[in-house]
């Protein structure tokens, strides 16, 4: 989470201090104008970085996913850009929109504009001038779309294949809002550095806003596969399905992810590997557990010898690190990665001592004989939490089951909060915060 802060942090400040380096929030004389004229550029420019930068988290980049750990972490910063780009535009359009009102409800009276003697604009600047009408009306139409769709997207009631269908119009609005950038930025900036920054943002969030329209995200990474077979365990409301792929994968790593569509109408939706890869079977293996309206129809819409598109791998949350004992904590339907990770453990086995901790609410003898089988044949001991039988699992219970806990790493996958938790408490009694690892397993 460190470098997603970083991250953060350095997507408001780098802007923020070129922008600085050019101009200044406290203009001489200060008057409401002078200071609106200075915010309306600032915050202009900070709105356009913070979207330009989420929309090339959007690409999926293998490089940046690496770079921030994962894609479940890139998304969770695309999250927080986001919500930070609706701040900032709000703010944006109350300058610019609200003083308006203030002036034709006779609050403010604006101050009569001086003829500047001698003025001579270049060609670009002059082309630039003659269209700030039309810019101002496009950018404040897109504001208002952006913020329709960037608070569909934050609203988890809202299903997740309007979500997937709807989100993409943003990179819509994004293009206008370039359009509006380009024109009503100060003419001055382009010549500086926080005007070359605004350029190269521009430039590269306006490619990923077109390969995003023309459906070409992640087009590199799919893989066209078949369901091969289909195993349910009512017991925990699981689905298993095994997909049989063509020619083009190249393999993944236990604990990554990939997306799935099955019906093009409803999109993508991830899932993780519940498999070690063998490219003489090309086989993956997902599970999912009836969570939502998609999951819960799964068991009814998902038929053997359906065609399906698979695209990925994605993620880093690998089991890699130098420790000599690992604590693993699959919560519920979290418990999928840890399963690939024992099936190729118990292919390519080492000394390591792993501890692997299953709190559930739910409970399927099957689904818990398999789980065993795997974790016997990969040398994991495994702890089966039943709620209503065993109570709730927190650290101190891993502690005692562990007693050298301290020199483990720690695997989460689950619910959020139970994670955060988790790992508080065990930071709190001196494990390194960087050796608890866990899977942010959220989209949207």
């Amino acid at each position: 989470m460190k470098r997603l802060h970083l991250a953060f942090l350095a997507t408001l400040l780098l802007p923020t201090l070129l922008w600085l380096a050019s101009d200044t929030l406290a203009p001489e004389p200060f008057t409401y104008f002078s200071f609106r004229s200075v915010f309306m550029q600032y915050s202009g420019v900070i709105a356009i970085a913070v979207m330009s930068v989420a929309m090339l988290l959007a690409l999926r980049s293998r490089w940046l996913e690496s770079l921030l750990g994962g894609l479940d972490k890139m998304y969770r910063l695309h999250k927080w850009l986001g919500i930070a780009a609706l701040v900032v535009a709000v703010l944006h359009w109350w300058w610019a929109t609200g003083t308006k009102w203030m002036v034709g409800w006779g609050w403010l009276v604006r101050p009569a504009r001086k003829p500047v003697a001698g003025e001579t604009l270049g060609a670009v600047e002059g082309w630039l001038r003659s269209q700030r009408g039309i810019a101002e009306a496009v950018g404040e139409w897109a504001f208002y779309a952006a913020v329709v769709l960037i608070v569909l997207a934050l609203v988890k009631r809202f299903p997740y294949h309007w979500f997937a269908r709807t989100h993409k119009w943003i990179a819509l609005a994004y293009l206008a809002l370039a359009y509006h950038t380009v024109v009503l930025t100060k003419f001055a900036y382009w010549s500086q550095p926080v005007g070359w920054l605004v350029a190269a943002l521009l430039i590269g969030g306006s490619v990923a806003a077109l390969l995003s329209l023309g459906g070409r995200i992640g087009a590199g990474h799919k893989v066209q596969g078949h369901i091969a077979a289909l195993t349910e365990y009512p017991g925990v409301h699981v689905l298993e399905a095994a997909i049989q792929l063509e020619d083009g994968w190249r393999g993944h790593a236990p604990g990554q992810f990939a997306f799935v569509t099955s019906d093009t109408r409803e999109g993508a939706h991830p899932y993780t590997i519940a498999s070690a890869w063998n490219p003489a079977e090309r086989r993956l293996v997902f599970i999912a557990k009836a969570l939502g309206d998609h999951t819960r129809r799964l068991r009814d819409t998902l038929k053997i010898g359906m065609p399906v598109t698979v695209e990925g791998p994605y993620g880093c949350f690998d089991f890699e690190d130098a420790q000599p004992r690992q604590i693993w904590v699959g919560a519920g339907i979290g418990i999928t990665p840890f399963i690939a990770r024992m099936k190729q453990h118990a292919a390519t086995p080492d000394a390591r001592a792993i501890d692997l901790f299953h709190p559930t609410a739910d409970f399927d003898q099957s689904a818990i004989d398999h789980l065993t089988a795997d974790a016997e044949a990969a040398g994991v001991r495994l702890h089966l939490l039943v709620d209503a039988r065993d109570g709730r699992l927190n650290g101190e219970r891993i502690r005692a089951a562990v007693p050298d806990w301290a020199s483990a790493s720690i695997w989460f996958c689950g619910p959020p909060r139970f994670g955060e938790a988790l790992r508080a408490d065990f930071v709190a009694h001196g494990l390194p915060p960087d050796r608890f690892h866990q899977e942010l397993f959220e989209m949207r």
